[in-house]
């Protein structure tokens, strides 16, 4: 048999990459080997390492809960395929057909992942100024606080209080490789702080800004608790510190408005500075409007652009894309 060997500080975070691809042959033991983990795979993962070996059997279980959930047969094909793990809590988007068969639903979860305690359906699109939703419990504890555990940090948070999404895991990842040692970093849209608890391991400092004062609580949390004293939470609109602090890497992660802060974000960029800049695009134009903009803004400025990377970060609607574009100012 087949499988991937990957550090221990990652083996969380490439477990829920292969189930997210359906890559991870659950029938069979992890082995520890070591410092290392090796997942069982049901093939070749780009940029994985692969080893041969033997893994035990762990018994017969279902892959999914959609082996077990009782549904009519004409509902079934609407069950959806993939849904997030924050900790030890579930978010699933159900279509409104499912709506009735929730409870069944949430139930048939917590039986084939057994360290789920609690799933909750998505009641809204995210909205409003703190970019959080309406969730809907359906089985397990009715609580919307958890532990999350990502890239070798641990992230306390309220799911139903800040905006989270644990699919940007690997896009955080990328960043923190890019970061140098002894660098100043400003987080712009912060959140309970999953880029700056991150950055914060290289960086020598990481100014984190948020206006929502839920996320700046448990910012402040998980700095304690990941011992990130150079971390400094700021809680307030961002127009406000735009200048005040000057750093060698801004990161923009709110890709619905981040142009409209483009902005503030070269006036908070040293010169030679890189931005991580997030946002929208349809697959015809994926990242052609974003440049335009940033050009702009930059023209406006008196600076020059230098586009580092652009990449899909992942979908986002049908033929849309959440994007990242990588820019240096000069």
């Amino acid at each position: 048999m087949i499988g991937i060997r990957v550090p221990r500080g990652e083996g969380e975070r490439t477990r829920r990459l292969l189930l997210e691809r359906g890559l991870l042959l659950r029938d069979y033991r992890i082995i520890r080997d070591g410092e290392y983990l090796i997942f069982p795979v049901s093939g070749p993962v780009e940029g994985f390492e692969l080893v041969e070996t033997e893994f035990e059997k762990t018994g017969k279980r279902p892959h999914s809960y959609r082996e077990v959930v009782k549904v009519p047969d004409e509902r079934r094909p609407l069950l959806p395929s993939s849904f997030d793990i924050i900790g030890d809590i579930v978010i699933i988007e159900l279509p409104e057909e499912l709506m009735p068969y929730g409870k069944a639903i949430g139930n048939a979860i917590l039986r084939v992942h057994r360290h789920i305690k609690a799933v909750f359906a998505k009641g809204s699109k995210v909205s409003g100024e703190y970019r959080v939703r309406e969730l809907i419990h359906l089985a397990g504890e009715k609580r919307t606080e958890t532990l999350h555990r990502e890239n070798g940090i641990r992230l306390r948070l309220d799911v139903a209080r800040v905006y989270y999404t644990p699919r940007l895991a690997t896009e955080r990842m990328r960043v923190f490789e890019k970061t140098q040692p002894g660098e100043v970093v400003l987080d712009m849209f912060a959140g309970v702080g999953p880029y700056s608890i991150l950055l914060a391991k290289k960086a020598e400092l990481v100014f984190a800004c948020d206006i929502n004062p839920w996320a700046i609580k448990y910012l402040e949390e998980n700095r304690r608790l990941n011992k990130a004293f150079n971390v400094v939470p700021i809680l307030g609109d961002v127009r406000k510190v735009a200048g005040r602090v000057k750093a060698d890497r801004v990161v923009m992660n709110l890709p619905k408005f981040a142009d409209r802060f483009l902005r503030e974000a070269m006036m908070s960029v040293k010169p030679g500075g890189v931005v991580h800049y997030y946002g929208f695009g349809p697959e015809e134009t994926l990242f052609s409007e974003h440049e335009a903009k940033i050009k702009a803004i930059a023209r406006e400025m008196g600076f020059k652009v230098e586009f580092l990377d652009e990449r899909k970060v992942r979908p986002y609607a049908p033929r849309q894309f959440n994007i990242a574009i990588d820019f240096r100012i000069l």
